[in-house]
């Protein structure tokens, strides 16, 4: 997964005719670890992905994406990337699939186990996560709100702010999250 985000991120980089100096001062990334970023010698953070993909004006999957795009692609189970695991379980954050821009939707498959939270950074204005939980109880923090959500329960929010999803039952939580951004401008 390093190499495919470090030849992403330099293609992208590249392709906007940008020095590193640029592309940190656009992404608010310093330009240390993007050095350490197109070098495959670090795994960043979803939103250190998150911010690079917005500055670059592409999507996140576009940045950990391995090949180039045919007309249809698909990903075949176990081939989606896992950008987040759990510090203190099984738990990870896999994504899926997404779409290219002008705008762009990630599908995400989750797993955590009790004790596990993720603190989700904002996404761009207007971008929304659509979440359906599968099997157990997930409590969504979106500013000063908490939404809690069990098995088949769904829910739609406006991710341009920070959140935070929360394993608040026992045993296995799974749920499948979107992610809508709107038009990406240039």
């Amino acid at each position: 997964m390093t190499r495919a985000v470090a030849q992403g991120v330099r293609t992208a980089r590249t392709a906007q005719g940008w020095s590193l100096d640029t592309l940190a001062a656009r992404s608010s990334v310093s330009k240390g670890m993007l050095v350490l970023i197109e070098q495959s010698r670090t795994n960043p953070s979803i939103g250190t992905l998150c911010r690079l993909a917005d500055a670059l004006g592409t999507t996140l999957a576009r940045l950990v994406e391995t090949s180039e795009s045919p007309p249809a692609r698909v990903v075949r189970a176990g081939e989606g990337v896992c950008l987040w695991r759990s510090e203190h379980s099984a738990g990870q954050g896999v994504l899926l699939v997404g779409s290219e821009p002008p705008s762009s939707l990630e599908m995400w498959d989750w797993t955590m186990y009790e004790g596990d939270s993720h603190e989700g950074e904002s996404h761009i204005a207007g971008t929304k996560e659509t979440v359906s939980v599968l099997r157990g109880s997930l409590e969504i923090q979106v500013a000063d709100k908490s939404i809690v959500l069990h098995s088949g329960d769904s829910a739609v929010f406006a991710a341009d702010r920070t959140h935070t999803y929360r394993h608040t039952g026992q045993g296995e939580l799974r749920f499948v999250l979107a992610v809508a951004q709107p038009q990406l401008s240039p």
